[in-house]
């Protein structure tokens, strides 16, 4: 079994370019792969799609930068963000006012939902969350048997950025706790998936009943950062 290629955290930030749709894994930034984003905000790749369930925090006196993806949004690096939670972070919403970020807001489940069926090859899923509320605007309407749905499509991204526990040096993929949260969605529906990880261990170490990501969806590991 081969091994998945270990590089830095500049080299993963090398990988995501202008323009690019990028997946970021978190929730409240519990499970956001810190080291890469920051070399992210370093590189200074700009007009970003971000599809993140959050905006991150903005900046405070423990951290002037922000935490997660607050980080590349105070930055100015972020064209769109997809998410359904912005509340934590004012920039999301000072940004947004002022015209100089895309906001597109969704229920959180159905987010979940649309990065799932990305990943499964699904060509969308009928819901009712949302309908006869702005979520529903533009969005086409099915009818089946007699009750209405708005149809949402899949979500995918160009660079997945997640954060996992440990890996093994194939790249199978084991979190913690409720770090699992988007991240394992995520690691399936993008082209690259880049995995931070506290650990690198043998491969057959994890044990197959522990690998909750295969290797077969991982591109690249980076060692997280100990601050």
């Amino acid at each position: 079994m081969a091994k998945t290629k270990v590089i830095s955290a500049k080299e993963a930030a090398a990988l995501v370019k202008d323009g690019m749709t990028v997946m970021v894994g978190g929730f409240m930034t519990n499970g956001t792969a810190e080291t890469i984003i920051d070399a992210v905000k370093a590189a200074g790749s700009k007009d970003l799609t971000i599809i993140c369930n959050d905006a991150g925090f903005g900046p405070s006196d423990a951290e002037p930068c922000g935490v997660g993806v607050g980080k590349l949004l105070n930055n100015g690096q972020i064209k769109t963000l997809i998410a359904s939670h912005v509340g934590l972070n004012k920039e999301c919403g000072t940004k947004y006012s002022a015209g100089e970020l895309e906001l597109i807001l969704q229920p959180q489940g159905t987010l979940a939902e649309q990065v799932r069926a990305g990943g499964n090859g699904l060509g969308g899923f009928l819901t009712p969350t949302g309908l006869g509320t702005t979520v529903a605007e533009g969005k086409e309407i099915i009818t089946v048997d007699g009750n209405e749905y708005v149809l949402e499509k899949p979500l995918h991204a160009d660079v997945a950025i997640v954060q996992g526990f440990v890996a093994d040096e194939s790249g199978n993929i084991r979190y913690k706790g409720s770090t699992r949260n988007f991240n394992i969605l995520m690691a399936s529906a993008a082209d690259t998936v880049i995995v931070e990880v506290e650990k690198i261990v043998p491969a057959g170490e994890i044990g197959p009943d522990y690998v909750e990501t295969p290797h077969i969806y991982v591109d690249y590991l980076v060692l997280k950062e100990e601050a």
